[in-house]
C-alpha cells in the first residue's frame, strides 16, 4: 500500500530525553547519561574514562523500566570493573600522585608563592607544592603538563631524527578517548597524564604516534617500524592497557 498525497509516514513514537541521574554501584554514585539513538537496536552500556560516569546507548522509544532493568542485570559487571578506580581521586595534601611511574607524596610548603618541586625527602620522594589548599590540584596539574612536554618532546624528535620526518607541531590536551594522534598534517598530539606513567610507556607513546608520520594506519608495516622505535613495545602496550585507567581517574579539578 503506498500512502496518500499529502500524508506523512508517521514515526515511532519516543520518549522525552532521559535527564542525567545517577546510580549507586558498591557504594559509590556514578552519573549516568541515557542517549537514544535512531540506529542502536540493543542497550548498550559503557564506562567513562577514569571510571567517572556511565553512558548508556538506547533504542529509541525503550520504556524506562525497561532501562532500570538492564542496569540492574549490570550491576554484577559494574562491581567488578569500577572495583580497578579508587573512590576518591581527588587530590590533596598528604595524598600521592605518580610521576614516571613513581609514586610521590604531596606536601604543601606553606609559601603563597614558589615551584612546585620534586624532593628527595628521607628515602620517600616528594611532591612540594606552594599556594592556598584549594589551589594544589592545579599547581600539580601544571606542573606535570611542564614534565611531560619536556619528555615528549626530547622523544619525539629522538623518534622522528631516525625515520628523516618531522612533526610539524607537537601539542598536549587532557584526552579521554586516547593517549595520542597524528593528524595527516603531521601534528601530533599527547595527553600529558602520560607522564604519570614509567619512563618505557612514555617513550612508547612517542615512538606509536611518530611511526604514524610514515605510516597513517595500524596494518603490519606500522606495527614493525613502532617495533624498531620502540624495542618495549608490548610490555609498555600491555601496561598502559592495565593501569591507563588509573591515570585518567586521577580528578585534578
Amino acid at each position: 500500500m503506498f500512502p496518500l498525497p499529502g500524508r506523512r509516514r508517521r514515526r515511532p513514537a519516543s520518549h522525552a530525553p532521559h535527564a542525567p541521574r545517577d546510580i549507586a554501584v558498591s557504594g559509590r554514585s556514578i552519573p549516568l547519561q541515557v542517549r537514544e539513538h535512531p540506529h542502536a537496536t540493543r542497550m548498550t552500556l559503557r564506562i567513562e574514562p577514569g571510571g567517572k560516569a556511565l553512558k548508556l546507548t538506547v533504542p529509541l522509544g525503550l520504556r524506562p523500566r525497561e532501562i532500570d532493568s538492564f542496569i540492574e542485570r549490570q550491576q554484577g559487571w559494574l562491581m567488578t570493573k569500577l572495583a580497578r578506580y579508587p573512590i576518591d581521586c581527588r587530590l590533596a595534601e598528604g595524598g600521592t600522585i605518580e610521576l614516571r611511574g613513581v609514586r610521590h607524596s604531596i606536601r604543601r610548603t606553606g609559601n603563597l608563592r614558589g615551584l612546585t618541586e620534586t624532593r628527595m625527602v628521607g628515602e620517600t620522594p616528594v611532591l612540594l607544592v606552594a599556594g592556598l589548599p584549594e589551589h594544589l590540584p592545579r599547581r600539580v596539574a601544571d606542573f606535570l603538563k611542564k614534565e611531560a612536554k619536556r619528555d615528549l618532546e626530547e622523544a619525539v624528535r629522538r623518534h622522528s631524527a631516525r625515520i628523516g620526518i618531522r612533526p610539524v607541531a607537537v601539542r598536549f590536551k587532557d584526552t579521554k578517548s586516547r593517549w595520542g594522534s597524528c593528524t595527516s598534517d603531521r601534528v601530533l598530539s599527547f595527553s600529558w597524564r602520560i607522564v604519570m606513567a614509567p619512563p618505557a610507556v612514555i617513550d612508547y607513546l612517542a615512538a606509536h604516534e611518530v611511526a604514524h608520520l610514515k605510516e597513517m594506519n595500524h596494518g603490519a608495516a606500522f606495527w614493525r617500524l613502532c617495533g624498531e622505535l620502540c624495542p618495549d613495545m608490548d610490555d609498555a602496550k600491555s601496561w598502559l592497557k592495565r593501569h591507563g585507567n588509573r591515570l585518567q581517574a586521577v580528578d585534578f579539578a
